[in-house]
C-alpha cells in the first residue's frame, strides 16, 4: 500500500512551528516534523501527547533499587551472615548508598534500550533522508494527502507567509 506526501521545506524553526501549527488547525494529517535540531514549542504545534518514556526511567529505577535493596538484604542477613563488630545483619540504612546508584544505572541504561527498542534504533540501520539539507539548515514539514479534497494550491497558499522554500509530492510505498 502506498501513500501521497507532501514535503514541505521552510527556513528557521518559528516558520516550521507556525505552518504546523497552522496546518494541525485546519485538520492536515500531518506524518512528521524533521528539524537539524530540538525546536521549542514544536510538540505542543504538532498535538503529540507527552512521552512516557519518563514513567519507564521510573519503573526502571524503582525496579533496580527494590531488587539491590533486596539482594543485599538477603545476602548480608540470609545467605552468608557475617556479624561485624555487633552490628545488625540487615541494617538499611548501610545499603542506601549502593541501592541509589543501581537506581541509576537501571534508570538510565534502561530508558536508553527502551527508547532504541521503541524507535527501532539499532546499529547499521540505514537513515531514511527526507530532503537533502535536513540535517543542516532546513525545517521539513510532511503532510499527507488522504483525500481527493486535498488541494496544494491552498496549501502552498497557507505556508507562503512561512517563508515557503521548497514544495514536493511524493508518494511513500510503506513498509509490511
Amino acid at each position: 500500500m502506498s501513500r501521497r506526501l507532501l514535503v514541505t521545506v521552510f527556513e528557521d524553526e518559528l516558520d516550521i512551528v507556525n505552518a504546523t501549527r497552522t496546518a494541525r488547525e485546519n485538520r492536515y494529517n500531518i506524518v512528521d516534523v524533521y528539524t537539524p535540531f530540538a525546536v521549542h514549542g514544536l510538540d505542543e504545534a504538532m498535538g503529540l501527547k507527552p512521552s512516557k518514556l519518563g514513567w519507564v526511567c521510573f519503573a526502571l529505577g524503582l525496579a533496580g533499587a527494590v531488587a539491590k535493596l533486596w539482594f543485599q538484604i538477603w545476602t548480608s542477613s540470609q545467605s552468608w551472615p557475617v556479624n561485624v563488630g555487633g552490628k545488625p545483619l540487615s541494617s538499611v540504612p548501610a545499603f542506601v548508598p549502593v541501592t541509589f546508584e543501581i537506581m541509576v544505572l537501571f534508570a538510565g541504561v534502561g530508558t536508553v534500550i527502551t527508547f532504541f527498542a521503541l524507535r527501532k534504533l539499532f546499529p547499521g540501520k540505514k537513515p531514511h533522508i527526507v530532503y537533502e539539507g535536513a540535517t543542516n539548515n532546513r525545517f521539513i514539514l510532511v503532510l499527507e494527502q488522504s483525500d481527493a479534497a486535498f488541494d496544494l494550491r491552498n496549501v502552498r497558499t497557507m505556508f507562503e507567509p512561512f517563508n515557503l522554500v521548497a514544495m514536493e509530492e511524493r508518494i511513500d510505498k510503506e513498509k509490511k
